[in-house]
This record gives structure tokens, sequence and C-alpha cells, in this order.
């Protein structure tokens, strides 16, 4: 396995589902995180223990990724964090924060859209504009996605297309970026058991039920099935991997 001993991430949304795995995967291959959360203080403070359990460093920042006029602020908190750990610049980022909406493409209020598009497309733009500068030269961007950009499943019109935003962000953003080395991916889960969205793929059994009807591999996935691979696709083994979607659903409708 290629090193990625002594790098330093940043993991928005990094105190639970699939960003708490991002940064416990880092850990474990010797990556130091400095990692965001928005409300849950107590659970980042967990994250930050486990991490720091696998010998590497860990800090808990609070994000609200909705909030664009925050970010210079932010971005001062991410270099006194970074010069705590002896570094003067993130080597990768994964934009994982984000929030979910379940209603149709005719019920969809503006305000409903335009938090969403905050949160889930606006932020992420305007938050890597402002970490580029600090984010090393042949370094690394993940973008969270979604199965849902390439299946329908009713009530998911308005969050897939700014996923689908996301897609296309990240193909520009990988050619602006190559000449500086920064390889910048794509990863689209399918149907996870997190609390995202209230929780419904592992709390409610009948979700869980359908979800694994239409898998191939027969079950909805976990953060364990995630979080691995982004830190895979990060390290200097997955080097030539770029400007690519990849769906990690267990094969959800084939």
């Amino acid at each position: 396995m290629a090193t990625t001993e002594s790098k330093i991430a940043l993991i928005t949304g990094g105190s639970r589902g699939l960003g708490r795995n991002t940064v416990l995967s880092l850990a474990k291959r010797g990556v130091h995180s400095i990692f965001t959360y928005n409300s849950a203080k107590d659970e980042a403070d967990q994250v930050e223990t486990l991490a720091q359990q696998e010998g590497v460093k860990a800090i808990a920042l609070k994000l609200d990724t909705g909030n664009t006029g925050s970010f210079d602020n932010f971005v001062e908190q991410v270099q006194a964090a970074l010069k705590e750990m002896g570094a003067e610049h993130l080597d990768y980022l994964v934009n994982n924060a984000g929030i979910s909406h379940h209603n149709s493409i005719v019920k969809t209020t503006e305000e409903e859209l335009d938090l969403l598009y905050n949160v889930n497309f606006k932020g992420v733009f305007f938050l890597t504009q402002k970490l580029l500068p600090i984010i090393n030269d042949g370094g690394g961007i993940v973008n969270i996605s979604s199965g849902l950009t390439r299946f329908c499943v009713p009530e998911s019109g308005p969050y897939a297309a700014l996923k689908g935003a996301i897609e296309v962000h990240t193909r520009y953003l990988a050619k602006e970026l190559g000449p500086r080395g920064i390889k910048v991916n794509t990863v689209a889960p399918g149907a996870i058991q997190t609390d995202f969205s209230g929780g419904a793929v592992r709390d409610n059994p009948d979700v869980n039920k359908f979800v694994s009807s239409v898998t191939a591999l027969g079950r909805p996935g976990l953060p364990d099935d995630i979080g691995p691979m982004i830190a895979s696709l990060l390290s200097d083994d997955n080097r030539w991997v770029n400007a690519q979607r990849i769906e990690v659903s267990g094969g959800m409708f084939l």
C-alpha cells in the first residue's frame, strides 16, 4: 500500500456518518485530519479521540457550510489548526457535508431549493475556492455526490439535480487544477445506513428491505463501505484516477 503518512486532510461533516468514517479510515492510514461539525460537538469530540487513538492528530472545527460569509474566518481557523499540527498546507479535501431533501419537483418551494443549493452546491463551490491556496500541489479533492444522479427515486429530483451539478463541477475543477497536479473525483454512494434522511435506510424496515431488493449485493451500504474507499482514492495508490464519478452502491438498480 502506498504511504499517506504525514498527510493532512480536511473533511466537512466529519462528526457523523460517512464523514466520521472517512476521518477514521484516513487515520488508519496515518493521515491527520481537520474536520468540521455543525452542531454535534459531543460526537465531534468522540471522533477526535478515536482518530488520536490511531496515532494521528485530529482537530474539529465548527462550520455551517451553507453560510459562505463565515468562510474567510473558517480558513483562518484552518490555518491555525495547521500551525498546531506543524504544517502550513492541506493535502486532501473531502466535501462531504450536506443535507437531504425529499419532495417532488412540483411541490418543492423556493425556500427549500435555496437551502439545498446553499449547502449542497454553493457551499462546496466557495469553500473549495477559499481553501485552494492552502492545498498542496499534488494533493487530492473528493466531492460527495449520490447514486441518485444515475437512477431516479420519487421525491429526489431537486436533491439529485444539485448533486449532478457537483459532478460537472468536479470535472471542470479537475481540468483547472491539473497544472497543479491536484486530482479531483466524485464519490457517489448508494443508500447507506446512517442518520442521513432521518435514518430511514437504517431504521425503517420497509426502506431497508426495498434497498436490499434493488441492490446486487443484497443489502444497504454501511459507512464502513464508503470511508475506506475514499481514503484509498485519496492515496497515491489511485494517483492516476482523476475527474471520475465512482459509484459505491453495491450495484443498485442494475
